[in-house]
């Protein structure tokens, strides 16, 4: 394996992954000057990094509001980070930026699945378990049927659980990591509304 790396495709890694330039080296010498082997790399070792930063306190952040063209559907929504100086960077308005629209796009009804109160989750099983009894399956294949029902109501009801609108083989929580590991902090949507004309 060459260790023999140029400083323009170091660069060249750099401005494609925002990694710093030691971490574009290391990777570039582990995958022996592969560029996109270089990036999977990097992304890998962020991503093991960002889950390391999940627990850290966020208090600082930015509030956006987004309102749909022709005024009939809005967002507000607060997003978390660490550092004022995280909340300024272009990565991390865009990314809220981006939420608003995602909120707008899908209307979630919770940031997580333990924000969906308990009683509403029983209402859903009772249904789903009803249609599947209606359709006579049997017991064994009814509960299996109910968890996957469920699991698609968490995702289409559940903001990190949604496909990115800009990326639909993505969640939104694997493009929040994605931006957590680049910028090295932990990253929360703390709360969102979604008003909507006469809804």
């Amino acid at each position: 394996m060459s260790t023999n790396i140029s400083a323009d495709i170091v660069k060249t890694l750099r401005e494609r992954t925002g990694a710093a330039m030691m971490d574009c080296k290391k990777a570039l010498v582990e995958v022996g000057g592969d560029m996109d082997k270089a990036v999977e790399w990097l992304r890998k070792k962020g991503i093991s990094s960002a889950e390391k930063k999940v627990g850290r306190a966020t208090n600082e952040g930015l509030i956006e509001s987004y309102i749909h063209p022709g005024s009939r559907l809005g967002v507000l929504i607060e997003v978390n980070c660490e550092t004022d100086f995280v909340a300024k960077t272009p990565e991390f308005r865009a990314l809220v930026k981006d939420l608003a629209m995602q909120i707008a796009a899908t209307n979630p009804r919770a940031v997580s699945r333990e924000e969906i109160p308990a009683d509403q989750i029983n209402k859903e099983l009772e249904i789903y378990r009803t249609q599947a009894n209606n359709e006579k399956k049997p017991e064994n294949v009814v509960e299996r049927i109910v968890q996957g029902k469920l699991e698609k109501f968490y995702q289409e009801a559940v903001l990190l659980e949604q496909s990115f609108i800009k990326d639909q083989n993505r969640t939104v929580k694997q493009v929040m990591t994605d931006v957590i590991a680049k910028l090295g902090e932990n990253i929360s949507v703390r709360r969102f509304i979604r008003f909507q004309l006469g809804a």
